[in-house]
Parts: structure tokens; C-alpha cells; sequence
């Protein structure tokens, strides 16, 4: 049994691996709409809360919400370039209309996703897995390097702070046992940050001018208004996320060792499509399963809901404290990057391993594995490719975990010739994995 402060330090570790993840969409769309300093502020301490309470409704589980896996949530970055266009072409109020809209079609549709789940045998769910993994560490990289477009973009420092960071978890995990182990990431990233102080890399200037206390407050942005083009968009920007938190679904029941079950997964993008609802009822964003965090799963082996509750109300305190939220920003990126190199390879590793239940000589699994991985990979790390496409097409296939998701699916459904490569594994209890 772990006592409350070792909870509260995994939760925090959970909620460090994700911070910059979920900051960096109000930054972005903030940014982008020229919104003052003031509606910034609120824009992120908005996101924290809503992030903490749709968390907390993911991880609990009842009869028709949650899908009770250890899953964090976060803001959506395929919502990001849709919600810029439908503000600057009307107003944000219409932004938020629609992805109120779109999350109560998400609670609708949850169900008939469900039905499809057959669609998803061990090749297909291992080869998304792999694909979460693969495709994220081009970012961790970027970190490591000190951030796409900053001043300073792969300085000496930034690669030695990122290395060092790197070094610290691999020594921890190498050298400790129990609970110093577990939180190796954790220790990491507060070696990697003290360091970086002692290079002149750190500062606290947003910490001292970040305000104590923040409210957030229902239709901050005006009450929502409602466009038809505008909700069809979020809508497949939804579904688009529904897709990828399956595969962080699976993910997660292989870093934890059990299956996940249809049940789960419908409750779950219930409660996602629910935290999406309350997204545009605070004026924040539209919400997702967090591959970041599915790591930290495999790393730490801790697998009790508690870590993520923790988590939860963590980010939920962040949010109405920002002073508190502005100190945790204060890692420099190339220390997140050394960590997110651990992360995001343990992912990839966990896909590799659910592969190889597979037997790869039959039926086209080799064919369905490669081909889907190399388009996921290849979307993820050159999404450009598609620029000239409409934009729909474009917010399916730029995002690596969705193409590569439905190469799999079709590449299984066209080349499978056996009722055993039919069925569906890691999704449905009742019929056994391959």
C-alpha cells in the first residue's frame, strides 16, 4: 500500500510528463488570436482545471462513465489549427458551440464506435501501439534540442541538459529499488531542472508575476454560439481523437497487464466526450487520452487508479492556483526531452512486445505491421505531405496514430484470411488473443 506522499509524488510526476503538452495548445491558439495577457492567463489556468476534471472522470468507473484504466487526459492538438480558423472567421463563442456540440456527439457515438472494435486484433493494436510510441519521440527529440524555433535550438547545453537528464532516470532505475525507482522520471526532471539553474537556463520571472488565485468561470469568452460548418469540423476533430485514445487504451492494458474490454473502451469515450462538453463549457478545449503519460506506466510499474486521481487533483489545484502552475514551467524543454526519450521509447517497446504474440509469417501480419507503421511514422514526421488535400482529409491523415490506425485496419481486413485474424483481441474479452 503506498502512502499518500508517495501517491502525491507519482501523481506529480504524471502531471510533469504531460504539462508541457497540455500549456502548449492555449499558448498556441492564445497566441495566434492575439487574445491580452489576462485572457491568456485564463485560457491556461482554465485548460489545467478542465484537464484535471476530465481526468478524474476517466479514471472513475460506473455503469455508463469511465473507463477505470489509469489514463490521463489532455487538450487535443488536432483541435488546435480547426479552433484558430472557426474563431478568426466568426468569433471564439462559435469555437466553443461547436465543441460542446461535438463532445455530446462523442457520449452519443460512443456505443456504435464500440460495435467496431472487432476491427482491432492483436496485429492491428500492436502496430498502433508501436506507432504512439515511434511517432513521439520526433518531439522528444525537438525538446531535447531546446524546442522547435527557439533562439537557441540545438546549443551544446541544451544536448548535454538533455543527455544528463537522460543519465539521472537511467541511473535511478539501474542502481534503486521501490518507490526511488518508481519515480526516476521525477527525479530526473528535478536534477535536469537544478542544473539547468546552475547554466543560467531557469528563470522565475512567470512565477513572479503569475497571479495566486484564478476562478475559472463558465462562458469566460461569451455564451456559445452555434455554426453548422463549425460543429461538423469538431466533430471530425472528435472523432479523430476517439481513434487515437483507443490505441492509448490499449497501450495502457499492455502496460498494465490486463485486457481492455469493449465495455471500457465506450465508457471511456463517454466520459472523454463529457470532458469535452465541460472544454467548451469553461472555454478551454476539446479533451483526449494522453499517450505522454502511457510510459510512465511501463517505467514505474505502479498500475493503482490512486496515481492518476492524484494527478487529477493536482492539475485541478494548478488550475486555480496559477502562481503554483507558472513553477512548474520553469524545466527547461531539454529536460523534458531527456525524460520523454524514456517515455516514449518504453511505448514503442510495449507495441514491439505485444508484436511479437503475433506470428508475423502468416496471413500478411508482416505486410499489415510494416505498411501501417511506415505511413503512421511517416505522417507523423512529415505531415506537410498532405497540405494540399482538403481539410478534412488533412486532420485524418496528419496525425500519425489515425493513418497509421487505418492502414492497419484495412491492410487486416483485406489481407486476413482466417477466422482467427478476424477476431478482435485485446478488445473483446470473450474471444482469446492470437
Amino acid at each position: 500500500m503506498l502512502s499518500k506522499q508517495k501517491i502525491f509524488a507519482l501523481g506529480l510526476q504524471h502531471v510533469l510528463a504531460m504539462y508541457a503538452g497540455a500549456v502548449i495548445v492555449p499558448l498556441v491558439v492564445g497566441g495566434a488570436l492575439n487574445l491580452s495577457g489576462t485572457q491568456m492567463a485564463y485560457l491556461i489556468a482554465a485548460d489545467l482545471f478542465t484537464c484535471g476534471l476530465a481526468t478524474l472522470l476517466q479514471i472513475i468507473s460506473s455503469k455508463h462513465f469511465g473507463s477505470g484504466l489509469p489514463v490521463v487526459l489532455g487538450c487535443t492538438f488536432t483541435a488546435v489549427s480547426p479552433i484558430i480558423a472557426i474563431a478568426s472567421g466568426s468569433n471564439l463563442a462559435t469555437a466553443y458551440g461547436a465543441i460542446i456540440i461535438s463532445g455530446l456527439f462523442v457520449v452519443l457515438a460512443a456505443p456504435v464506435y464500440g460495435k467496431l472494435l472487432k476491427f482491432f486484433p492483436t496485429i492491428v493494436t500492436g502496430s498502433v501501439v508501436t506507432i504512439i510510441g515511434l511517432s513521439l519521440i520526433p518531439v522528444a527529440m525537438n525538446n531535447v534540442a531546446g524546442g522547435q524555433g527557439s533562439a537557441d535550438f540545438g546549443a551544446p547545453r541544451n544536448l548535454l541538459l538533455g543527455l544528463i537528464t537522460l543519465l539521472v532516470i537511467l541511473a535511478v532505475n539501474r542502481f534503486t529499488t521501490g518507490f526511488l525507482r518508481s519515480v526516476s522520471v521525477l527525479v530526473g526532471l528535478v536534477a535536469g531542472t537544478v542544473i539547468g539553474y546552475a547554466m543560467g537556463i531557469v528563470h522565475f520571472s512567470t512565477v513572479g508575476s503569475a497571479s495566486w488565485v484564478s476562478i475559472a468561470r463558465p462562458f469566460y469568452f461569451g455564451w456559445p454560439e452555434f455554426s453548422i460548418t463549425a460543429i461538423f469540423t469538431m466533430i471530425i476533430v472528435n472523432i479523430v481523437s476517439m481513434v487515437e485514445s483507443t490505441g492509448v487504451y490499449f497501450a495502457v492494458g499492455k502496460a498494465t497487464d490486463q485486457q481492455v474490454e469493449q465495455k471500457q473502451v465506450v465508457n471511456g469515450l463517454r466520459s472523454e466526450g463529457l470532458a469535452i462538453m465541460l472544454g467548451g463549457l469553461f472555454n478551454a478545449f476539446p479533451y483526449t487520452a494522453f499517450s505522454q503519460n502511457v510510459g510512465l506506466l511501463s517505467l514505474t510499474r505502479v498500475k493503482t487508479r490512486n496515481v492518476i486521481f492524484a494527478a487529477g487533483g493536482i492539475m485541478v489545484v494548478l488550475g486555480l492556483l496559477p502562481k503554483l502552475a507558472a513553477l512548474t514551467t520553469v524545466v527547461p524543454n531539454a529536460v523534458l526531452g531527456g525524460a520523454m526519450i524514456v517515455m516514449f521509447g518504453s511505448v514503442a517497446a510495449s507495441g514491439m512486445s505485444i508484436l511479437s504474440e503475433v506470428d508475423l509469417r502468416k496471413d500478411g501480419n508482416l505486410l499489415i505491421a510494416a505498411c501501417s507503421i511506415a505511413v503512421g511514422l511517416g505522417s507523423a514526421v512529415l505531415p506537410s505531405m498532405f497540405d494540399q488535400l482538403p481539410e478534412f482529409a488533412r486532420m485524418l491523415l496528419q496525425n500519425g496514430i489515425v493513418s497509421g490506425s487505418l492502414t492497419a485496419i484495412i491492410l487486416n481486413i483485406f489481407l486476413s484470411r482466417t477466422q482467427e485474424n478476424a477476431a478482435p483481441a485485446a478488445a473483446v474479452p470473450e474471444v482469446q488473443a492470437k
